[in-house]
Parts: structure tokens; C-alpha cells; sequence
């Protein structure tokens, strides 16, 4: 632990590599906050994170939900909540896998092809503003491919584990 300091301020910065993962938060909040607000302003309900599931389906038409966390690198369960938000909004639609009919196969509804079709010009600026902020921030997706590696190598829990076990 580090010594108390009077001021809390700023905690997650001075706290360095230690508080990686509230840095990590505090930056993919600040951007979802931003494109909550340019969606807000397109006048099309959409949040950030139905991106990479309307986008590939807007590409490969239908999916599976275990496709789909495969192509976007995450768990079963995030893709079935947003799928879950997505069919609430009526943006995706789904039918039983004619060769293996306990899986669905995931496909965006005419309102849902109207919206993707609709926020393909944000989604350009946001694609530009995105490789602007990374050209500035000098290849900050080269040091999150670098630390994803890392994680991937050896993983935040075995590396506590392994120090708690030394004692």
C-alpha cells in the first residue's frame, strides 16, 4: 500500500500502473459518454456497445451469438446482453440455425439495417476521430496490443496468485 496523502485527488493517476484497470474504465467511459451524445444528436437510439454486433451483421448478415463474440473477442454472455438490448430495440432479429437448431442465427430487422444504414456517416467520423486520438496518443493500440499479450500470456489473477504464494 501506498502512504495517505491529503489530497485524494487525481488518485487513479498518481496510483500508476497499480490502477490500470480504473484507467482503463475511466477511458472507455469517457469515450461511450461522447458517443452516447453524438448518437443522442443523430436522433437514432443507439448505444456504443451494440457497435460491433450491428456492424458485423451489417457485413455478414447472420451470425451466431458464438460467431459474433469469436469476431469481437469477448464472452458468450456480453454478446447475448447486447443481442438482449438489441431485440428489445427491434434493431435484430434471429432464427433457429437450419444446421443446428439449437443455436440462432442473428440478423439485423429492416429497422435495424434503417439505423446502421443511418449512422454509417457518424460512424466514419467516429472511425477518423478515433485514428486522430491514436496518431496523438503516439500508438496507444500498439501498448494495448502489447498489454492484451501480456494478459494473455500470464494472467492478472496468476500473476496475484503467484506473488501471494511467495509470501
Amino acid at each position: 500500500m501506498t502512504a495517505r496523502s491529503d489530497d485524494p485527488s487525481g488518485y487513479t493517476t498518481k496510483a500508476g500502473a497499480a490502477a490500470i484497470g480504473a484507467r482503463l474504465r475511466r477511458l472507455s467511459e469517457r469515450i461511450d459518454r461522447d458517443a452516447a451524445r453524438l448518437y443522442a444528436e443523430s436522433g437514432v437510439a443507439f448505444e456504443q456497445r451494440w457497435f460491433g454486433v450491428v456492424n458485423l451483421l451489417s457485413l455478414y448478415e447472420t451470425l451466431t451469438v458464438g460467431e459474433l463474440a469469436a469476431a469481437l473477442g469477448v464472452s458468450h454472455a456480453t454478446v447475448s446482453q447486447v443481442r438482449a438490448g438489441l431485440e428489445g430495440a427491434n434493431l435484430i432479429a434471429w432464427d433457429a440455425d437450419k444446421a443446428n437448431p439449437r443455436q440462432r442465427r442473428l440478423r439485423l430487422t429492416p429497422a435495424g439495417r434503417d439505423a446502421a444504414a443511418r449512422l454509417a456517416p457518424l460512424w466514419a467520423a467516429l472511425s477518423e476521430a478515433a485514428v486522430e486520438l491514436n496518431d496523438e496518443a503516439q500508438d496507444a493500440l500498439a501498448a494495448l496490443d502489447r498489454l492484451e499479450q501480456a494478459t494473455l500470456r500470464l494472467s492478472l489473477y496468476d500473476r496475484v496468485k503467484a506473488r501471494l504464494a511467495q509470501g
